[in-house]
């Protein structure tokens, strides 16, 4: 004789609630072995236990229930093991971003000690010869173009045997920060004048003053240094209208540890004195 648990009792046995259970249903993902036709009773084998067990602890590790489903149909062990190493590899992405906005924000809460003044710099900056891209971005698609832009322009510059003369840089738009959405350029500067390919055209990056602060760290912690260049740019009445430009001493090229990486930020201003720190 088969004996069967109701939901009262399949509830009890994997710590589910029978909402949840009838969710499960609906969604496909656990069924019961039997709906009785005439009250739509639930019944559940004891069998069906330690794969509730199973999606318990999926849902517990945050796991989509479309995607639990797909893990239960795999046809095999590897394929099965494949889904849930996936997950578990952005459970640990996630847990990484995580922890990076928990340090940065209790070091925001972190009174500064002594010497902790951010260094910033007034700087006059040539023009510049260089090979460049430039697209209209949205903020939340700018990183990924960004690398990519600047692997282009690296290939392209080597592969037509010019010469790099300073440090990588970019020029953004205040739109892209105002309308999170506007004009990028990314240039390399380089020793002759580049033929234009693909993306890459050349470009004479002008002349500006800037006020200049040094970010060490990933691209998603770089407010700080906008915050505290705008502060000084505010404090000296150095502002005027142009776009933000950022040089990059150290990135992704050098090294994949994005907590080595770093960046001058610089801010255009008006000066007409010799060069001053903060």
């Amino acid at each position: 004789m088969t004996s069967y648990l109701s939901i009262g009792d399949f509830s009890r046995a994997t710590h589910m609630t029978v909402k949840t259970l009838r969710h499960y249903h609906e969604r496909g993902l656990l069924e019961p072995v039997d709906v009785d036709p005439q009250t739509g009773y639930r019944r559940y084998s004891p069998e069906q236990i330690p794969v509730a067990q199973v999606v318990r602890r999926f849902r517990d590790l945050g796991m989509p229930v479309e995607e639990i489903r797909t893990v239960l149909a795999a046809p095999d062990v590897p394929a099965r093991n494949r889904h849930i190493s996936a997950h578990l590899h952005r459970l640990e992405e996630e847990l990484g971003r995580t922890q990076c906005a928990v340090a940065a924000l209790r070091d925001l809460l972190s009174p500064p000690g002594d010497g902790e003044t951010p260094r910033i710099e007034l700087r006059s900056v040539g023009e510049v010869q260089a090979a460049a891209i430039t697209a209209t971005v949205g903020a939340e698609e700018v990183g990924a173009w960004f690398q990519g832009a600047l692997g282009e322009l690296f290939a392209t510059v080597a592969s037509q045997g010019l010469r790099e003369t300073g440090e990588a840089g970019g020029v953004y738009a205040d739109e892209l920060f105002t309308l999170h959405r506007g004009q990028a350029t990314v240039f390399v500067p380089c020793d002759g004048p580049v033929r234009p390919v693909g993306r890459v055209e050349p470009l004479l990056v002008p002349p500006v003053e800037l006020a200049v602060i040094e970010h060490c760290g990933p691209p998603s912690e770089v407010d700080r240094a906008y915050g505290a260049l705008a502060a000084y740019v505010a404090r000296h009445a150095l502002a005027v209208d142009g776009p933000i430009r950022e040089y990059y001493l150290v990135g992704q090229r050098h090294t994949p540890d994005s907590t080595r990486w770093r960046t001058e930020v610089c801010w255009p201003v008006f000066r007409t004195g010799v060069a001053e720190h903060g």
